[in-house]
């Protein structure tokens, strides 16, 4: 690892399960909803394993985050309240969705009513 790049400092859940806030040591904090993690799990359930196999996850405007494995020393995997958990979440991977968030959720949006999907179960 390159020691330019940032480090998570802390991770914290919020007590309702829907917040996890990423600090790193560059002074940035990052707050993400569970909802935005969960559709855009970096697992292959979720991207596929080319973009066209990418799918579209509706119904997770509730979705809580039960439980952070540490993998490692670059990532961490989540488990979600809907049984999901095989995304694993690099340091990086955090930073990419701090910066590319609203392009990320308006496609999100824009592929639920395409689709004719909602973020409700």
């Amino acid at each position: 690892m390159a020691d330019d790049k940032p480090w998570p400092t802390e991770l914290r859940l919020s007590k309702d399960r829907k917040v996890l806030t990423v600090s790193f040591n560059n002074g940035e904090s990052h707050a993400f909803d569970a909802e935005f993690l969960r559709v855009n799990s970096p697992s292959a359930e979720v991207q596929g394993h080319s973009p066209d196999q990418r799918k579209t996850v509706p119904g997770k405007r509730n979705v809580e985050i039960l439980k952070i494995d540490p993998v490692g020393n670059y990532a961490v995997r989540l488990h979600f309240d809907d049984m999901h958990n095989s995304g694993i979440y690099s340091w990086d991977q955090f930073m990419t969705f701090a910066r590319e968030r609203e392009t990320l959720w308006e496609s999100y949006l824009k592929e639920l009513e395409e689709k004719g999907l909602s973020r409700d179960r």
